[in-house]
């Protein structure tokens, strides 16, 4: 499995050719409910362009991926050890990937630099 970095789920809604990577895994993708938090701050802030006006619920219910919800107990637990960001999001989204053992699609420079070596796919 390969969790989705909000910036991936964008790149795939998008068919943005960065997305590309992600083709081989398609039915094999998760995400975390963080992505559809961070969704809705960004649409809320005016931050994000979207097609739709509730993009969480379009990211939600899109069949070539399926949201994973592990314990927040568990995921909190490895975001107390993501001491390399202040950003709420990346260091759950983040924690969530090392909390399973899966690979981070994402095109998040930081993260790419700070995660563990082979725990990400870059975009």
């Amino acid at each position: 499995m390969i969790l989705l970095d909000t910036n991936a789920v964008l790149y795939l809604l998008s068919a943005h050719r960065r997305a590309r990577p992600l083709t081989p895994h398609l039915g094999r993708l998760g995400f975390s409910p963080m992505v559809l938090l961070e969704l809705q701050f960004l649409a809320e802030t005016g931050r994000g362009r979207f097609t739709s006006d509730r993009p969480a619920a379009a990211v939600r219910n899109d069949p070539r991926w399926s949201v994973d919800d592990p314990p927040l107990d568990g995921v909190v637990t490895r975001a107390l050890e993501v001491g390399w960001t202040r950003d709420p999001f990346d260091r759950l989204i983040g924690a969530h990937a090392l909390y399973r053992g899966w690979r981070l699609a994402t095109s998040d420079t930081a993260m790419l630099a700070h995660m563990p070596r082979g725990t990400t796919v870059a975009l």
